[in-house]
């Protein structure tokens, strides 16, 4: 049986910039067992057994008609092709309860007082059929030809399905599972994504389908895209309307930008940094937050609306490896300005600081000191990925322990710029002798910072322009280097020429006559 048919029913996901009301699919289905095998082999007999009597095959040869045993039809998007049982149904205007019930009512009308329908076994239920709403709910709990995943619903999903069946019991509900077979589905997003279950045959074996129920039979199904192809001139004045389309998207886009590049003034350094507090791991406790501030050295200035500190949520840890790592993807946002005070290119002197503090929350909502840290803004652009590690002031003795695990006292500092310097403090030397402190988790942050002035401009520009000076120059030098060796060489030939001139001819001949 599988030398004739392609056991390959898997999704196929196609990509359209055209209108998916454009889709046409061609069905063909062909019975290949039950009474049309039966009869055509009695038939076959009786032709080659002419003596043998007469056999009635009137039964058998009105089930084995052409069109019970073979059907195909042509169907587009969303096209409604209705089912006997749906014919039969909407003839009755009493039992149409919806305005897409009497719709369906007037076609029926319209399809009985004409030829009737087309079809005879093939059927279609679109997007709109209560059937399809229904089924999509059913097919998270079981595997059939509209899903390939096995996923169980959520409680609150089955609640909104038994609600939603009680509340169709008094309506009409299409599809009856006893009697139907699903062949083919078509899905689409809106976004030209198609995707069709099986797969279009594409001059493949058909499809085998077997329908359930005591008569088990089974069938060919052949599905072929039959869609209008373009023309080359349509697809040609396709391919420039979006192309003057992207054109004018782009005009439209580099108006509302606008042409000026936006610039700080002169001797202004404007630094962005969009920034991301990743995890915390290795602290004492669980249900951590971060609370962090900035501090801006001298010459440095900010937006009166810019924030300069921030708390994150509060997150529990999880067991990475050998380490507890709470993860918090905290994203921040800080924009700072600095104005040097002389116009010699030297280094910057001092950068923004960011100073946080690692808390955790107990049971009743009571805050313990984890960790202090700092970190020191990157004085160059790009990504940075920096792990900061942290320490929290420590009492020594078993008091200190027990009012830090029962009633969550721990010592804190009262300037979080202690951490590094505090920005008080006017010596040379800090003297930190006396204070005991412990050792605790690390804090990981991403960094993303852009640096803008008008002087790295004017500096590649400089650089630039001594570039292509130096080309010139190299070239320039080049050739006067190959003048100046010919000149040299023609003035040392006529310096030879004077000299083998001035000497006395006999001395000349002697020479001569040596070399001889």
């Amino acid at each position: 049986m599988s030398d004739w048919c392609n056991t390959d029913t898997g999704e196929a996901v196609y990509r359209s910039l055209d209108a998916v009301k454009n889709l046409q699919i061609k069905v063909h289905l062909e019975r290949v067992t039950t009474t049309a095998a039966l009869s055509l082999r009695l038939q076959q007999e009786v032709l080659t057994q002419q003596d043998g009597g007469a056999i009635e095959l009137k039964p058998l040869t009105s089930q084995a008609q052409t069109g019970d045993n073979e059907e195909e039809i042509v169907v587009g998007w969303q096209e409604k092709l209705f089912s006997q049982y749906e014919m039969e149904l909407f003839q009755n205007e009493a039992a149409c309860q919806t305005p897409l019930d009497r719709q369906y009512h007037k076609e029926v009308t319209a399809l009985n007082r004409a030829k009737g329908r087309q079809n005879n076994r093939i059927f279609t239920y679109t997007d709109y059929d209560r059937y399809t709403n229904c089924h999509q709910l059913q097919q998270q709990s079981t595997t059939d030809l509209l899903t390939t995943t096995k996923s169980r619903p959520t409680f609150l999903a089955e609640r909104m399905a038994s609600m939603r069946h009680r509340r169709q019991d008094r309506r009409t509900i299409l599809g009856q599972k006893e009697n139907e077979c699903l062949l083919f589905t078509v899905k689409t997003d809106g976004t030209g994504t198609i995707v069709v279950k099986p797969d279009f045959n594409k001059g493949k074996e058909p499809y085998r389908v077997v329908t359930e129920g005591t008569n088990k039979e089974v069938w060919r199904l052949t599905v072929e895209n039959v869609s209008a192809t373009m023309k080359s001139e349509d697809k040609e004045r396709e391919k420039h309307l979006f192309k003057d389309l992207l054109v004018k998207h782009k005009d439209f886009s580099n108006s509302l930008v606008g042409q000026d590049f936006e610039m700080p003034p002169a001797g202004i350094l404007r630094y962005l940094m969009n920034g991301e507090i990743v995890s915390a791991k290795g602290f004492e406790y669980d249900n951590i937050y971060v609370h962090y501030i900035m501090e801006l050295p001298n010459n440095w200035s900010s937006l009166p609306m810019q924030p300069h500190s921030g708390v994150t949520h509060t997150s529990r840890t999880k067991t990475s490896g050998k380490d507890n790592v709470a993860y918090f993807c905290y994203p921040f946002t800080f924009e700072a300005f600095y104005m040097s005070e002389k116009e010699s290119g030297e280094s910057l002197p001092h950068w923004p600081l960011l100073y946080f503090k690692v808390l955790s929350l107990d049971a009743w909502q009571r805050c313990r000191t984890e960790g202090y840290g700092y970190l020191l803004f990157p004085d160059t652009p790009g990504r940075h990925t920096l792990t900061c590690h942290t320490w929290r002031p420590l009492q020594t003795g078993t008091v200190s322990a027990m009012r830090r695990f029962f009633i969550g006292g721990s010592p804190e500092l009262e300037d979080p710029s202690y951490v590094r310097m505090p920005g008080h403090f006017k010596g040379e030397r800090l003297s930190r002798f006396g204070f005991c402190t412990e050792s605790s988790g690390s804090v990981t942050f991403n960094l993303h910072c852009i640096q803008q002035s008008k002087a790295f401009v004017d500096s590649s520009t400089l650089r630039r322009r001594k570039h292509y000076v130096a080309d010139h120059t190299h070239g320039f030098s080049h050739h006067d280097t190959l003048m100046s060796t010919m000149e040299a060489f023609q003035r040392a030939r006529r310096k030879m020429q004077d000299v083998r001139e001035s000497l006395p001819r006999d001395f000349i001949a002697s020479a001569s006559q040596l070399q001889i």
